[in-house]
C-alpha cells in the first residue's frame, strides 16, 4: 500500500515538473512542440527526481543497517568517492571526490555504506560546505566514533560555464571532529588521501 502511495506521489510530482519545464522551454524562446523537444519536459522531470532522490532517503538508517560491534580503534578511510550534486544557487552540477575517515569507538559500518551516505546527501540541492558537514554529522551521530574527517574536492559548473568562467578551478572543503582536531591525526589523514598507490 505504501509503495502504491509513493508511486502516485511520484506521478503527481512528474506531471507538475513536466508542466513547468514545458513552460520554461517556451519562455526561453523555443517551441516545446518541436520534435526534438516534445519529450524533453518528461525527461527533465524524471532526471531531476533522480538527481534529488536523497531527500527521500535516510542516511543514518543506511549506516545503522550495517553497524557492527568491533574492537577496532585505528583510522578507517574510504577515499576517492565519486560525487555528483546540484548547486542550489543555479541548479547546475558540481562534481568531484569525497574522502571520508573515522576512528571507531566500538562500532564500525560497512565500507559501501560510507559511499552511500555521500550519495544520499549529494542527491539534494546543495552547497559544498553544507554537504561536507552533513556527511560528518551523520557518521558522528550514528557511529559515535572517536573522530571523523571529511574532505571534498569538486568542480562547479556554475563557475565554469557562467560568471567568472574558470574551467580549471577546484573547490576543497573539509570538516574534522574529535581525534581529527589534533594536528598529528589530521596530518596523517591528509597524507594518506593524497598518497598514490604504485
Amino acid at each position: 500500500m505504501a509503495y502504491k502511495k509513493l508511486e502516485q506521489y511520484n506521478e503527481v510530482v512528474t506531471q507538475g515538473l513536466m508542466h513547468n519545464y514545458r513552460e520554461a522551454i517556451g519562455l526561453l524562446g523555443e517551441d516545446p512542440d518541436r520534435e526534438g523537444l516534445k519529450k524533453t519536459p518528461e525527461r527533465i522531470a524524471k532526471a531531476m527526481q533522480f538527481f534529488t532522490q536523497g531527500y527521500h532517503l535516510d542516511a543514518n538508517a543506511v549506516l545503522s543497517s550495517a553497524k557492527f560491534h568491533e574492537e577496532v580503534n585505528e583510522m578507517i578511510i574510504v577515499k576517492d568517492i565519486e560525487l555528483y550534486s546540484l548547486c542550489e544557487h543555479h541548479l547546475v552540477p558540481f562534481f568531484g571526490k569525497a574522502h571520508v575517515a573515522y576512528i571507531p569507538n566500538g562500532f564500525i559500518t560497512g565500507l559501501s555504506k560510507i559511499a552511500r551516505v555521500v550519495d544520499i546527501f549529494s542527491r539534494r540541492l546543495q552547497v559544498q560546505e553544507r554537504l561536507t558537514n552533513q556527511i560528518l554529522d551523520c557518521i558522528k551521530e550514528t557511529l559515535d566514533p572517536l573522530g571523523v574527517a571529511v574532505v571534498i574536492e569538486a568542480s562547479h559548473l556554475c563557475m565554469m560555464m557562467r560568471g567568472v568562467q574558470k574551467q580549471n578551478s577546484v573547490t576543497t572543503t573539509s570538516a574534522f571532529y574529535g581525534e581529527f582536531a589534533k594536528n598529528e591525526t589530521r596530518s596523517e589523514f591528509l597524507k594518506l588521501i593524497t598518497a598514490k598507490l604504485h
